[in-house]
């Protein structure tokens, strides 16, 4: 009897193993991009040589590879491979009006209740009233993958953001996001980019009114978070005899940021910046920066790696012609392109962000702007691609082709900085996305559906 019961078992347990190996063998999807010129950007340019993806992940890449008879084909005789480009600090994907409730408003309002923008606006007495203070919000929770933005950054090679809110002086938590996915939740890489600082009031009236109150702020803030994590830590010890501390989700968010964005235009900014991160005793990282040319020497001496604000500046299309520029203006429109260079040969770590540029694809115009100034066209990939994934911690599974990464993928017809290239398609996960029409979409539509295969796509 025992003997049929332990060959029962082993029957069944064949079976299991075998439907599962079954069951895994049916969602292997293989897709090779064969023929084509690849920049990995972590090694060597491969003149001829094919991308092999399985299951959204690069699975070999080289001049010579094994693919699957069972893969999809994608001819890639006259294109060029590039890693997906990273926008290093955007708002895409997330929805542009919503504006959550101040810390001292939500104690008293009713939930789900809108209420006009000066309602909103309550009067902040001191630290107490958390001013402005959204430390709690995360932008893996707001992802929507309708955003019409998706779909021009798409069409421009982008195929991640780093996105943050941005409503008050502490806007809460980044994500790192794909640009496409079947869901909002597919779409998060990484949801704790870092925790957003602004330094001009807003969302609140009262203190604090200026930047410096601001940092004053900022600096109380990360005090009140220290003790509230020693009170934490006693209570655990001894939850008998100590009273248990009251929870505080804006002390909260500020506990759980790996590191801090913080504005730096300018190298009187940065000194303030650099001051205050050490301050927080958080890692930081700048952003903004427009006059980098002037700020390389002291990025590089505290490690401190920088968002490029590549929107150079350009004098006002309405301005009078009559009107002269003060030679302080003329050199900082200048040489706001050359920061790049300077960035790059004092070794800083820097990326880009597409904010107040008109078009995605407008970085990639700036940016050309420094290479005809003397930027390497490497760096400028570099800063687009896995220098942007090191600054944020995900350069394990983005940033550049090699094998075990994400399927995320540029197609171009030629070199990515050239007006005349255009871009053939993207892959995000392994799954292709072909451009789509640049007319205007109503807000909030939907941008095309991804496609699996090529049969679908039919």
């Amino acid at each position: 009897m025992r003997k049929n019961l332990l060959a029962a078992l082993a029957a069944a347990l064949l079976i299991f193993a075998f439907l599962i190996t079954a069951a895994l063998a049916e969602t292997v999807h293989w897709t090779a991009i064969r023929d084509a010129r690849i920049v990995p950007v972590n090694g060597p340019v491969i003149e001829k040589g094919t991308v092999l993806i399985r299951n959204g992940v690069i699975a070999a890449v080289g001049a010579k590879v094994d693919v699957p008879a069972s893969a999809w084909i994608i001819e890639g005789n006259g294109l060029t491979v590039y890693p997906g480009l990273i926008d290093a600090l955007s708002t895409w994907g997330l929805p542009q009006a919503a504006q959550a409730q101040p810390a001292a408003a939500a104690r008293t309002a009713q939930p789900q209740q809108a209420q006009p923008q000066q309602q909103q606006q309550t009067r902040s007495w001191g630290p107490r009233d958390r001013p402005g203070t959204f430390s709690w919000v995360r932008a893996a929770d707001q992802v929507q993958l309708s955003d019409a933005r998706l779909g021009q950054a798409r069409n421009a090679g982008f195929t991640t953001a780093v996105t943050f809110p941005r409503q008050g002086i502490v806007a809460g938590h980044g994500a790192v996001i794909n640009l496409g996915g079947k869901t909002a939740g597919d779409m998060v890489v990484a949801p704790d980019a870092g925790l957003y600082l602004a330094l001009r009031p807003s969302g609140y009236i009262g203190f604090p009114s200026t930047p410096m109150g601001v940092m004053a702020y900022f600096r109380q803030l990360w005090l009140d978070a220290a003790h509230y994590r020693e009170a934490l830590a006693l209570y655990a010890a001894d939850p008998v005899n100590i009273p248990r501390p009251a929870y505080d989700r804006a002390l909260e968010g500020v506990l759980g940021a790996k590191r801090v964005l913080l504005p730096a235009a300018d190298p009187v900014q940065m000194e303030r910046m650099l001051q205050l991160a050490a301050d927080l005793k958080t890692p930081a990282v700048l952003y903004g920066a427009v006059r980098g040319y002037e700020m390389a020497a002291r990025l590089k001496q505290t490690g401190t790696p920088v968002i490029l604000n590549v929107r150079w500046p350009a004098r006002d299309r309405d301005a009078d012609p009559e009107e002269e520029e003060s030679f302080r203006e003329l050199k900082i429109r200048d040489l706001a392109p050359t920061s790049p260079t300077a960035l790059s040969q004092a070794g800083v770590k820097w990326a880009v962000s597409s904010e107040g540029l008109e078009t995605p694809r407008a970085v990639l115009r700036a940016l050309k702007q420094s290479i005809d100034r003397g930027l390497k066209r490497e760096d400028a990939l570099r800063a687009l691609t896995l220098t942007a994934a090191e600054i944020y911690g995900v350069a394990d599974r983005l940033g550049s082709i090699e094998r075990g990464k994400i399927a995320n993928l540029v197609l171009a017809d030629g070199d990515l900085f050239n007006d005349s290239t255009r871009i053939r398609m993207v892959f995000i996960d392994g799954v292709r996305y072909l451009p789509e029409p640049e007319a205007p979409q109503a807000p909030g539509a939907a941008g095309r559906a991804p496609s699996l295969s090529e049969e679908e796509e039919q």
